[in-house]
């Protein structure tokens, strides 16, 4: 099926575009970079008006609703970021990111623990989600130009406005604590999300309501889900493919936000060079000009270092497991009446029917301030995830054994455990594991695929080595017995030349 505009439509926003920019060259292909706009007033265009990555129609009709419904002249803005310079936002847009929930991702940080390894990754979630947004309106446009009749002005507004709002369903530090150890109602971060949005008593949902009419708003869920249609209207694959995808803007932002934030110097890639190769084929869904490859084994290669250097670091995963283990305990100690919690981190640790407005309310600061707190508490064993994550100190050691899988660990779990309790440590709180499964790229059904239709690993030798399962297990124990049981699994388990041939191939 090839996805089209009706004629009718076309032909009303080309109308539209020409009143307002100019008119076309008679003939000609020339795209909308090509023709000098005509410069509007300041009054009725406070950034002018080819500054937008938006149909200028839409925003200027959205504008003025705002200025009817809520009787303000709201005035569109330039946001200031640190990754993409200006991030340009139109009044209405703006309304959206002033709501108590989405200023709320102003609280909680990108990646959770990673700044216990680096210090300046304290970048948050309200940042990125711009940043996602910046780069949907840049990839429509470029749709938009390239492929002039195939991306509506509304859709394409659809498709940035889902990229804002991505992760308006997180947690406090983020994926991390997305687990029912944790929350006593417990639901995926999409889950939230959608919830928070569709909430008739939410100030987002409300305002999103009101900006997009509901007919947009069924539309734009619908996109979200990955539906081929909404009120017998087809969505191609391609919109939902700009927001989740293995080669989506919200990748693509967080891995550049958070290579900067940390510092680690490992690969990089041209987000503007993989926006001008991608296209749109016939089924709907995105490829990627065959000169673009390079730009996507780059992607591709970051992506992966990222992953092995930074997010998979052994520190951070240790700091992980604190953070979890802390409140889990803090949890069960709540429950047994030894530990009295109150304000947010009881609603999120006891509240089995936890609305909307009480999950927006929780961020990382709540965490923070029950830490401080949980430090000083009685039981030792809260105390000590408490206290290692305030100092940074008295870490658990990892093993220094780089080849050692889930599987191989399991045949010596229990003689570790019998090892630590034989040397005066809690085996269930000295004892910590941390799982690592990962591959570079998932080809073919959720691959990237290049303009003859073949998945990009059948071009690519760099990107097929990617696909290889990365599996492995990090295990920490107390440092006094950390060299003792480096001996004890190496002699039970013995990897194999081939068992280490593996790891190191999937790893190179």
């Amino acid at each position: 099926m090839a996805y089209q505009l009706s004629v009718a439509t076309r032909n009303n926003e080309i109308a539209n575009m020409t009143h307002n920019r100019g008119p076309l060259v008679s003939g000609s292909s020339v795209d909308n970079r090509a023709r000098k706009p005509l410069r509007p007033s300041a009054m009725e265009w406070p950034l002018g008006q080819d500054a937008y990555h938006f149909p200028c129609n839409i925003i200027r009709r959205d504008a003025l609703k705002c200025k009817a419904r809520t009787g303000k002249n709201m005035r569109d803005r330039v946001i200031r970021d640190e990754i993409h310079r200006d991030v340009l936002v139109p009044a209405h847009h703006a309304r959206i990111i002033d709501t108590h929930e989405f200023q709320r991702l102003r609280n909680i940080q990108q990646l959770s623990t990673c700044e216990f390894v680096f210090p300046s990754a304290t970048h948050t979630r309200f940042a990125h989600s711009l940043g996602a947004y910046f780069l949907a309106g840049e990839l429509t446009s470029s749709i938009q130009e390239v492929q002039p009749g195939l991306l509506s002005d509304s859709d394409a507004e659809l498709v940035q406005i889902g990229a804002l709002l991505h992760d308006i369903g997180h947690p406090p530090y983020s994926h991390l604590l997305e687990t029912p150890d944790v929350f006593a109602t417990f639901h995926s971060h999409e889950h939230w999300g959608r919830i928070l949005l569709e909430s008739e008593d939410s100030e987002i949902g409300q305002v999103l309501a009101d900006v997009l009419g509901e007919e947009r708003k069924q539309r734009l869920f619908a996109l979200l889900d990955g539906q081929t249609e909404c009120n017998g209207v087809p969505i191609a694959p391609f919109l939902k493919e700009i927001i989740s995808s293995q080669l989506d803007v919200d990748r693509m932002d967080y891995m550049i936000r958070d290579q900067a934030n940390t510092g680690a110097q490992i690969g990089g890639f041209d987000s503007a060079r993989v926006i001008r190769a991608l296209r749109v084929n016939d089924e709907g869904r995105l490829y990627v000009k065959t000169w673009g490859l390079p730009a996507i084994e780059a992607y591709l290669v970051t992506r992966y270092h990222m992953y092995n250097q930074v997010y998979f670091h052994k520190v951070n995963m240790l700091t992980q497991s604190y953070l979890v283990r802390m409140l889990a305990r803090a949890r069960r100690l709540a429950q047994n009446g030894s530990l009295e919690l109150s304000g947010e981190i009881h609603e999120m640790l006891l509240n089995e029917s936890l609305t909307p407005d009480q999950y927006a309310s929780l961020h990382d600061a709540h965490i923070k301030v029950a830490m401080g707190r949980f430090a000083n508490h009685s039981d030792e064993i809260l105390s000590g995830y408490a206290s290692r994550l305030l100092a940074r100190r008295d870490y658990h050691k990892s093993l220094r054994i780089t080849s050692l899988t889930t599987e191989m660990f399991a045949m010596v779990k229990d003689e570790v455990a019998a090892h630590l309790i034989e040397q005066g440590f809690d085996a269930e709180h000295d004892l910590i594991t941390a799982s690592i499964r990962k591959r570079g790229y998932m080809p073919y059904e959720q691959g990237i695929i290049l303009e003859d239709g073949r998945d990009a690993a059948e071009h690519s030798p760099l990107i097929r080595s990617l696909t290889q399962s990365d599996e492995r297990i990090l295990v920490f124990v107390p440092e006094e017995i950390r060299n003792s049981c480096e001996a004890l699994v190496r002699a039970r388990t013995k990897p194999s030349q081939s068992s280490l041939a593996m790891f190191d191939s999937a790893n190179s």
